[in-house]
């Protein structure tokens, strides 16, 4: 089977804007099959699919993530949104937290949102119940988020957007892992960070 070179044809009128001779857009028929055999590259190759069903996980996700008082209530629904998309059904959120639903649409019957006063008792307690607590922050003795291996069963603290992860918060914590940063400005959003975040814990356990 004989495969041609594609070319872009356009109609009268239009040729000028695109820069092809009027011969060409015009009468393309000729054009196209009088040339030389060529490989043909096809623009159909990809369709949209949006909306697909959610992928199976073999086992419920055991990772919990944390929020203290956040400032924005986009960048809480941002994550929000996140950590459904990403199979996460527990969440605790602090202080005045209100989940904005136009961004964080359709997490209502799968992630459980807690609301508490302060983040060290309930971290206290679940690391009674054998969670690793993972802080997501700047620090000294930071482990790279390249190179550190969550525990299945763990929460992920994530910092307030103007103050970090509080030293009160970070006296809980059994790791702190941060995400390296190439340019300016020297820390990512808080959302964005927690995004990368949970990609790397389902990456690690990509079947829940």
């Amino acid at each position: 089977m004989r495969r041609y070179r594609s070319v872009f044809f356009a109609t009268r009128g239009q040729e000028r804007f695109f820069g092809l001779p009027s011969r060409i857009a015009v009468a393309w028929p000729h054009f196209f099959f009088t040339r030389q055999p060529r490989t043909l590259f096809t623009m159909g190759d990809f369709v949209q699919d949006r909306h697909k069903p959610p992928s199976p996980l073999d086992r419920p996700r055991e990772l919990i993530v944390a929020c203290p008082p956040m400032r924005s209530n986009v960048n809480l629904s941002r994550i929000v949104r996140a950590a459904g998309c990403c199979g996460v059904r527990r969440m605790i959120c602090c202080g005045n937290a209100k989940v904005i639903g136009k961004i964080a649409r359709d997490i209502d019957e799968t992630l459980h949102i807690e609301i508490h006063r302060t983040l060290p008792p309930i971290l206290k307690k679940l690391r009674g119940e054998g969670f690793s607590l993972v802080g997501l922050e700047q620090t000294t003795g930071a482990t790279s988020i390249f190179e550190f291996a969550f525990q299945r069963r763990a929460v992920l603290v994530i910092g307030n957007e103007r103050t970090g992860v509080d030293a009160e918060i970070l006296e809980f914590l059994d790791h702190v892992v941060e995400i390296p940063v190439y340019g300016r400005p020297h820390a990512h959003n808080a959302a964005t960070a927690t995004v990368m975040a949970l990609y790397e814990y389902c990456r690690q356990y990509p079947r829940g």
